[in-house]
């Protein structure tokens, strides 16, 4: 593996194939100026597209995720996490789901005004609003943007209940308003965790915080009352799962309450992109490492199925399984459901600003 700390996740753009789409090139337009260490080559420049969509709440009936509604205020994410399996999406926009969806973003400044347009909307039913489902809401152009903030604020307004998922303490710069919604019942947090090792991290998720950074946040999140929950996901077979047992410990000496693990995933282009960075990374182990994903997935390098996609199959799976349930029972993690409340949600309706259940 590269001593250095790589540039980007993807090694590779590619051509998705699956809408007819031309083959893309990577960016073109380079930066200027990177660190020059040991002579490394210009990295590719982030450039980021206003998008106006007419919605911002989607909705999803997945009978396997524990929520029917989410905000994206991003498309593509910097982190550059080489298994995201969000990467497909940017396929869409005829852009590859390699080097462009980390590098060639789309941001939606509009999404707190379209959100409180929603939540006023006649016969709207309140449930908890999931952040961070597809893309991270604490990506680095969150500094700038604030637009996961905006849409904080206005939740925090109606009194909407928030789960939040992210990769970055980048969250904390929004504790004001995390730690009020908590108090009131209305705020949780899941901080993904998929290495502490530096040196695997770095290459996994290369613009994401360090893995001591995210237990900090972890730590302090907790202290604020914010309840908190980290994800130990994607486990990555012979390159991360072995550290199982070790994450589950400090995120439970950190002052998490509760924690989930899901198997590698390689949905569409993900699997091409997700062989050529174990190519580069890891040779010594590819062969073993893409064998063992098999053998979690019927077989195959995805199973798409409902159910088993998130849990994966066979002996590896059930293995898995085993360690983190006896990691998380030795250090007092899932002991209580996290529940939000939905009691509180007031909609502001018409131009009086009169407050309607």
């Amino acid at each position: 593996m590269a001593g250095l700390r790589p540039v980007r996740g993807a090694t590779v753009n590619i051509d998705s194939g699956r809408f007819g789409l031309p083959a893309v090139e990577p960016d073109g337009d380079w930066l200027d100026a990177r660190e020059l260490v040991d002579g490394a080559a210009p990295r590719l420049r982030t450039t980021v597209t206003v998008e106006h969509p007419r919605t911002i709440i989607s909705r999803n009936a997945s009978p396997d995720v524990p929520f029917d509604r989410s905000i994206n205020p991003y498309r593509g994410c910097e982190h550059g996490c080489i298994y995201c399996f969000a990467r497909p999406t940017h396929a869409f926009h005829d852009l590859s789901p390699g080097l462009d969806f980390e590098s060639r973003l789309f941001a939606k400044p509009d999404a707190p005004a379209l959100l409180r347009a929603e939540l006023s909307r006649p016969g709207y039913l309140v449930q908890p609003m999931a952040l961070g489902t597809n893309t991270d809401p604490y990506q680095p152009i969150e500094r700038h943007w604030r637009i996961t903030r905006g849409v904080l604020e206005v939740l925090a307004q109606t009194g909407h209940p928030v789960t939040i998922t992210t990769k970055s303490d980048r969250v904390l710069r929004d504790l004001d308003l995390l730690s009020a919604m908590a108090a009131r019942g209305l705020a949780s947090v899941c901080m993904s965790i998929t290495s502490l090792d530096p040196k695997v991290a770095g290459t996994v998720e290369p613009r994401a915080p360090h893995p001591e950074r995210r237990l900090a946040a972890v730590r302090r999140l907790a202290d604020a009352g914010v309840p908190i929950t980290v994800s130990i996901a994607p486990v990555i077979p012979a390159i991360t799962d072995h550290e199982i047992e070790h994450i589950v410990e400090r995120a439970a000496r950190a002052g998490a309450r509760a924690a989930f693990f899901i198997p590698v995933r390689l949905p569409h282009e993900v699997a091409p992109l997700f062989r050529a960075w174990l190519d580069e990374h890891f040779p010594d182990r590819a062969a073993k490492v893409m064998a063992t994903i098999r053998s979690l997935r019927e077989g195959r390098d995805n199973d798409p199925a409902f159910f088993t996609r998130m849990r994966g199959s066979g002996p590896w799976a059930e293995l898995m399984r085993t360690r983190f349930r006896i990691a998380c029972r030795r250090h007092g993690l899932n002991r209580e459901r996290i529940t939000m409340r939905t009691d509180l949600f007031r909609a502001r309706r018409g131009d009086q600003g009169e407050l309607f259940d």
